[in-house]
C-alpha cells in the first residue's frame, strides 16, 4: 500500500494537512536525488519545493497509476535536467566556484553519513556514472523497484537491471579491497 497515495487521496478530499505529510515523507529523500543530477544542495532544495508547488497546481494529473514517490521523483528528474540545461545555456558561475572556500567542505549526505566506511561507500558510489548513480540511489536508498526506477529515469526495466548490473560490478570491485584491508586490521 502507497501510502503517499493515500495521502494524495485524503489530499483531495480536503484534508491540507494530508499534503505537509507527503512533503514530510518525500522532501528529503527526493532533495538528495536531485543534489545528484545538480550538484547544489541549494538547487535542490528549490527544485524539490518546485516539484511540490507542481503536485499541488497540476494535482489531477497523478493518476494513481505509480506510487506517488515514483511520481514526484520523475518530476523531479525532469525539473533537474531543466535547470542543468538553463545553468549551462546562461553560463553563469553558481556561488561555490566564486567564493575562496576549500572545496573539500563535506556536502550535507557525507555530514549525514558519519561513519568512514559509509563515507568510502559514498566516494564509490560518486566514481559512478551518472546513470548509476541515479539507479543506485533509486533502488537502494530509496527503495523503488526496478521498474518504478525504470519510469523515474525514463528506461526500460532491463536496461535498469544492466545499469544496476554494472554498477554492482563495479562497486564490487573498488569495496573488494577496502573490506579486505579491514578484515587484516581485525
Amino acid at each position: 500500500m502507497d501510502a503517499g497515495a493515500d495521502s494524495f487521496r485524503r489530499y483531495l478530499s480536503g484534508d491540507d494537512d494530508a499534503f505537509i505529510e507527503i512533503m514530510d515523507m518525500y522532501r528529503m529523500g527526493l532533495i538528495f536525488f536531485i543534489n545528484r543530477f545538480v550538484g547544489d544542495y541549494h538547487a535542490a532544495e528549490d527544485i524539490s519545493m518546485e516539484c511540490f508547488v507542481y503536485l499541488l497546481v497540476h494535482k489531477h494529473r497523478y493518476n494513481f497509476s505509480v506510487s506517488l514517490k515514483t511520481y514526484l521523483y520523475m518530476i523531479g528528474r525532469s525539473k533537474a535536467l531543466t535547470y542543468i540545461k538553463k545553468r549551462k545555456r546562461m553560463n553563469l558561475n553558481s556561488l561555490d566556484e566564486l567564493s575562496a572556500t576549500p572545496d573539500d567542505l563535506p556536502s550535507p549526505e557525507e555530514f549525514v553519513l558519519c561513519s568512514e566506511e559509509k563515507r568510502q561507500i559514498e566516494r564509490c558510489i560518486s566514481s559512478l556514472t551518472n546513470d548509476m548513480q541515479s539507479a543506485v540511489h533509486l533502488v537502494y536508498f530509496e527503495g523503488l523497484t526496478y521498474a518504478e526506477a525504470a519510469k523515474v529515469m525514463k528506461t526500460s526495466e532491463k536496461r535498469m537491471d544492466n545499469i544496476l548490473y554494472n554498477a554492482r560490478k563495479k562497486l564490487k570491485g573498488q569495496l573488494d579491497p577496502m573490506i579486505r584491508e579491514r578484515s587484516k586490521a581485525t
